[in-house]
């Protein structure tokens, strides 16, 4: 019987908690989310929100299978997440894109940070990351094209402002012209 040691448990909360800090922070975005685009963002909130939800479930079973105990109790989550606290009240919809694929990608960020250490110790479970990663990357890819315009980001000084914040960040921001 294989049973999980201290530092996988360690690595699986720290992308648990995101997982759960992007659920949350997607309901918020989903309820408070005001401007153009707005039903087909709002329901694509639904489908991130969903995804982050099954993820956290994913990740907590698996923990639970290698006699790991996971914590997703909202003070675990507040003060251990690695996302950025989501703006209150309403925000603007090309915002919310680029703020919930930021969060998005620091959890996928967070997910790649533990990986070696996970697939030394479990292949299996790193099998688990790496479902994980594929289908959040493709879900932060297909939001992140909605603020994307490729002739216009090349010409555009604040497109190339932000991309190179966020390159400093350490963030892909999906296609940008500083990638």
């Amino acid at each position: 019987m294989f049973q999980g040691s201290e530092k996988l448990h360690d690595n699986l909360q720290k992308v648990l908690v995101d997982l759960i800090e992007l659920h949350v922070q997607g309901k918020q975005a989903h309820w408070n989310l005001l401007g153009s685009n707005f039903r087909d963002l709002h329901l694509q909130l639904d489908e991130i929100v969903d995804a982050a939800r099954g993820f956290s479930d994913e990740v907590a079973e698996r923990m639970r299978a290698v006699y790991l105990v996971p914590d997703g109790r909202t003070s675990t989550v507040t003060k251990s997440t690695s996302l950025a606290e989501f703006p209150a009240g309403p925000v603007e919809t090309t915002d919310v894109v680029d703020l919930i694929v930021d969060r998005m990608y620091a959890v996928t960020d967070t997910m790649r940070t533990v990986h070696d250490d996970v697939d030394d110790e479990d292949p299996t479970t790193a099998d688990v990351l790496h479902s994980v990663l594929e289908r959040l990357e493709q879900l932060a890819w297909m939001t992140g094209a909605e603020n994307r315009h490729p002739e216009k980001d090349q010409r555009s000084k604040a497109s190339r402002d932000r991309d190179d914040k966020a390159n400093e960040a350490g963030l892909d921001r999906v296609g940008a012209v500083a990638n």
